[in-house]
């Protein structure tokens, strides 16, 4: 299961955003925040492709690939003003951020059952049932 250090990685990356963004929250206009957020993404993705293009890895897009890339784009763009606004008016990170996470969470996994046809268990449904309970708990202190 080597899909699990990424995924632990990518938790610890997340992690950090938030952490940053509400420490920047109030100290620059979200539309500069956005600006920059979106310049560290431009930069990463331009030195990995010119990268990879170094090391003769075939570069390649195709149409039914390319819209939803951007997708991507336009939705984390909209998870960082959503961040900054939420910290900026004044949420604690130890709320917002689980609850942000988790909604998200659970609304990507039920996007997966009905819209991709990803099987349904018990284990999910107790777990779903769990992360539910989790947001409740969160939000309601």
């Amino acid at each position: 299961m080597s899909w699990i250090l990424y995924a632990l990685g990518t938790a610890l990356a997340l992690a950090a955003a938030d952490f940053f963004v509400k420490l920047a929250a109030g100290k620059l206009s979200n539309s500069v925040a956005v600006l920059l957020y979106g310049s560290c993404a431009f930069l990463t993705g331009l030195v990995w492709v010119l990268w990879q293009r170094a090391h003769g890895i075939p570069q390649y897009a195709q149409t039914s690939g390319v819209l939803p890339a951007l997708g991507v784009g336009v939705a984390f763009s909209s998870v960082t003003v959503g961040l900054y606004a939420t910290f900026e008016a004044g949420a604690p990170i130890s709320v917002a951020s689980p609850f942000i996470r988790l909604g998200g969470l659970l609304l990507a996994s039920l996007a997966g059952l009905v819209l991709l046809r990803e099987p349904l268990t018990w284990r999910y449904v107790i777990g779903m049932l769990l992360a539910c309970i989790g947001v409740y708990l969160i939000i309601t202190r």
